[in-house]
């Protein structure tokens, strides 16, 4: 096809631009997309046109054209490419292209270094996973399902794993930091992509504290059985607990900030190393467990039946959550097409066999009622099941290190998304800036890290804490949605990674996310509400203003608005 200069580029002379059909599948058609054949041309750009398929099938496609102008410079502020996929000029829900978002991450100074692979980031999921919940969440669920909470880790599972698949298609087809924040910046819009991004700021800020806080209780308590000594609780613990200081939750706080600071190559190695300890000492919980097992406490499998396993699996679904974390390292993945799916979904099968294992050994060397008694089910039930009275002090370091692998991973997730929402301006652009040496967004991760700390010594986290739950379940409502409308909206892109039988296991994600927000404490979502309300007038004030879409439109920098397209929507 022929196409008169566009109005925006300035070209005296016409251009070019082809679409040649190659296979039409059952699924969907695959369309190569050429270049014009102008002399000079610098870049491509999204054609304004929309066209008829130029062989069998309903619908229109876009094309590529090369411009003769050059695309915006990385160096000014709008980046390689602002363009959108929306059709119009940006408004609030102007959606990110996704060439343009991964074309981005190339820009010195403002994309991170490719360096980890699918064993660090599948040691990312893990560590994110396996903290202190099943440390403690067994004797819970235990006490709701009685030994069918073996059944409940199962569902629990399931229903992680269809988000999980979710994330696994996104991440690798935009392999790009931000994770929920970036998926829905390509699917439903800015100001979607905001509030999620608000929404995560909050959940992995708070995370982050309130795991660090338990770091220190669980630091002193090591300290206790192993040694017989504890830190005064004036500085151990936080104001809300009785102290005046959390020396222990700062300390951890800031020794990650530093390490992921010198790079990530280095946290992800710290981290393999951090996650292969607490699975070997997960791995010597079992092995005890079945040297002494009986098969005496599996009678009465399920006392509370059908509702008391769905109830636990509740309880138990939120010691799943971290596999999400992975995403936020697609920018930093060597083979993201092949690494994230791989790590996302094989982190969440290794948690699950490691959970369902360790609650079988749990409950064939003590009964429910033991484990819902105590505060630390598994040591419990090795000092009396087993006889084991020393093995406490094995189990409070197999938790001091779940919980600070558990602190880096988080903190940096909260990091790389923080670092995508600089990146598009709705943040302070310059923090943004990586630094040279190490690769890293060293003054953001500085900056968060001391505000983390802060928080985690003497603000207290016992409400907050519960937004974490709702937070997490948005984003994931988000992203199976997210994936829906891109095999609509995109069905051309390339997906290294598809969801099988789409939509309905993003449906089912949506659903049992929703589900499990329904039965969140209305005090919990009054505060979520609030907020988002604060997340809102920030953006107004300063988000939409300095959007780098809304800014590269305003320079005319954006050819992707379709102002050409006739009223009736038919092709010029």
């Amino acid at each position: 096809m022929r196409h008169p200069p566009h109005p925006r580029n300035g070209n005296t002379a016409d251009q070019d631009c082809r679409i040649a059909p190659i296979i039409f599948s059952l699924r969907r058609p695959i369309l190569r997309l050429t270049r014009g054949n102008r002399d000079g041309g610098i870049g491509v750009r999204q054609c304004t046109r929309s066209h008829f398929r130029t062989s069998p099938g309903r619908g229109r496609v876009s094309c590529a054209i090369a411009a003769e102008t050059a695309l915006p410079s990385p160096d000014v502020e709008g980046g390689p490419s602002m363009a959108t996929t929306s059709g119009r000029k940006p408004g609030l829900f102007a959606i990110r292209d996704v060439q343009s978002l991964v074309t981005e991450t190339t820009v010195e100074g403002h994309g991170l270094k490719k360096s980890v692979g699918a064993t660090q980031l599948t040691a990312m999921g893990v560590g994110a996973i396996i903290g202190t919940g099943i440390f403690v969440v067994i004797g819970e669920g235990a006490g709701v399902a009685g030994p069918a909470v073996i059944l409940s880790f199962i569902l629990a599972a399931v229903a992680c794993t269809f988000s999980a698949l979710s994330y696994a298609e996104l991440a690798s087809s935009i392999p790009v930091s931000g994770s929920a924040y970036t998926y829905t910046y390509a699917t439903l819009g800015e100001v979607v992509a905001w509030i999620i991004g608000w929404d995560l700021i909050l959940e992995y800020g708070v995370s982050v504290a309130a795991i660090a806080v338990g770091w220190g209780g669980n630091l002193n308590a090591f300290l206790d059985a192993a040694f017989g000594v504890a830190l005064p609780d004036a500085i151990a613990k936080s104001p809300e607990d009785g102290g005046i200081f959390n020396l222990p939750a700062v300390f951890i706080v800031l020794a990650i900030t530093l390490l992921l600071v010198r790079g990530v190559t280095e946290s992800a190695r710290v981290n393999l190393i951090m996650v292969a300890v607490k699975l070997v000492v997960l791995l010597l919980f079992i092995v005890v467990a079945l040297f002494n097992f009986g098969t005496g406490n599996f009678h009465n499998f399920a006392p509370t039946g059908v509702d008391g396993v769905t109830s636990a699996s509740a309880i138990i679904f939120f010691a799943y959550i971290g596999f999400d974390a992975v995403s936020t390292g697609s920018e930093e993945s060597r083979n993201p097409a092949k690494d994230l799916p791989l790590a996302i979904i094989g982190s969440l099968i290794i948690c699950t066999i490691f959970y369902v294992l360790t609650a079988v050994g749990a409950l064939g060397i003590a009964s429910p009622d033991q484990l819902q008694a105590s505060d630390a089910p598994l040591a419990a039930a090795l000092d009396e099941g087993a006889g084991i009275p020393w093995a406490g002090a094995i189990l409070a370091l197999g938790a001091v290190v779940a919980i600070t692998s558990v602190v880096l991973v988080i903190l940096y997730g909260q990091t790389r998304i923080f670092f995508a929402m600089c990146r598009d301006g709705l943040l302070p652009s310059r923090l943004a800036k990586v630094n040279q040496r190490y690769g890293t967004p060293a003054r953001l991760t500085i900056g968060l890290g001391v505000l983390i700390a802060i928080l985690a010594a003497l603000v207290p986290l016992g409400e907050i804490v519960k937004l974490v739950n709702i937070g997490t379940l948005f984003a994931f409502v988000l992203v199976n949605i997210g994936v829906i409308i891109l095999r609509r909206t995109r069905p051309e892109m390339p997906r290294p990674y598809r969801v099988p039988w789409s939509p309905v296991l993003p449906i089912l994600g949506v659903l049992f996310a929703v589900y499990l927000m329904t039965d969140l404490p209305v005090d919990t979502w009054i505060r979520f509400v609030v907020w988002l309300a604060l997340g809102v007038i920030i953006y107004f004030t300063y988000g939409y203003k300095h959007s780098k879409v809304r800014l590269a439109a305003q320079r005319g920098d954006t050819p992707s608005w379709e102002q050409d397209r006739p009223d009736d929507g038919e092709p010029k």
